[in-house]
């Protein structure tokens, strides 16, 4: 039997619409769930007197919202904690606006942190990557890892012979996926192999920033492992940076300015990681026994 919070969520995550199926026997009408997939858009507020203005809008399976807003503020170099965001609640127009109640979120930012930082400039008009911009990328996401609040994890190694029992940890901690076969999921896992924490999102960087910000709301130690579902892209890479994990495994290929970031970060990326096949692109020394 699902607990509340569980049913809770899978009330908010999932949609059901009817369809055709096609099936040995013949077309036939039923019903399917499918994973939602709703805008929120975050806005940052540097005071009470002063207005909030909007940070970005994305695209996400609704759930876990203030997770992923103090996750993302967190990667990007916005906030250095969970603490530096001093209220996260919808702004005044929800109370007459359902749709604002359930898709915009205000981060009111810590005193400390009032005009303190700078908007990144992703979240403006971008152009086409330049030759250059990926090396300068890497630079910045070095940077914020080394400026961290707190003292630099230093992990032990990990035991190689954790890796391939990641997957299906992780894939039995997805209530959503289960229902809808649609979502991307990321989690933390212990250096013995134990999943702390377990998040799903449409998105793979929206997975990331959840569990990441649930951590940091939290307020528990990072963890050695970060496995996510899918691809590893970029903004997956620096989410993992920055955060200040050891080792990084995904089910799937990562990409080249993924590897070139976790070399220069000292993280250990790990791909097509199905059963006891993997391949390991750099940091092969935080493994043990491979």
């Amino acid at each position: 039997m699902q607990n509340a919070g569980v049913s809770n969520l899978l009330s908010d995550a999932v949609a059901a619409v009817r369809v055709v199926r096609r099936g040995a026997n013949g077309a036939a009408h039923g019903d399917d769930a499918l994973a939602a997939e709703e805008p929120l858009e975050i806005r940052l507020q540097d005071g009470p007197r002063r207005a909030p203005r909007r940070l970005l809008v994305t695209m996400r399976t609704p759930g876990h919202d203030e997770d992923l807003t103090v996750g993302l503020l967190y990667g990007e170099g916005l906030i250095d904690r969970a603490g530096d965001v001093a209220a996260l609640a919808p702004p005044p127009e929800a109370r007459i606006d359902p749709d604002i109640a359930r898709n915009v979120l205000v981060a009111r930012l810590h005193p400390r942190q009032r005009g303190s930082r700078r908007i990144p400039a992703r979240f403006g008009v971008t152009t086409s990557a330049c030759g250059v911009c990926g090396r300068r990328s890497i630079a910045g996401v070095l940077a914020l890892a080394a400026g961290r609040s707190s003292a630099p994890v230093d992990h032990p190694v990990v035991p190689a012979s954790i890796l391939p029992a990641l997957p299906a940890a992780l894939g039995g901690a997805q209530a959503v996926f289960s229902a809808t076969g649609g979502l991307h999921a990321a989690g933390l896992f212990d250096g013995e192999g134990r999943l702390l924490l377990a998040r799903e999102d449409v998105g793979r960087h929206n997975a990331t920033d959840k569990v990441v910000g649930a951590l940091l709301r939290a307020g528990d130690p990072v963890p050695p492992v970060l496995f996510v579902s899918g691809r590893v892209g970029f903004e997956i890479a620096q989410k993992a940076a920055r955060l200040g994990v050891a080792v990084l495994a995904a089910i799937s290929a990562p990409t080249s300015l993924a590897v070139e970031l976790a070399d220069a970060a000292g993280v250990a990326l790990v791909g097509f990681l199905r059963g006891e096949t993997y391949n390991v692109y750099t940091h092969a020394e935080r493994l043990s026994g491979l």
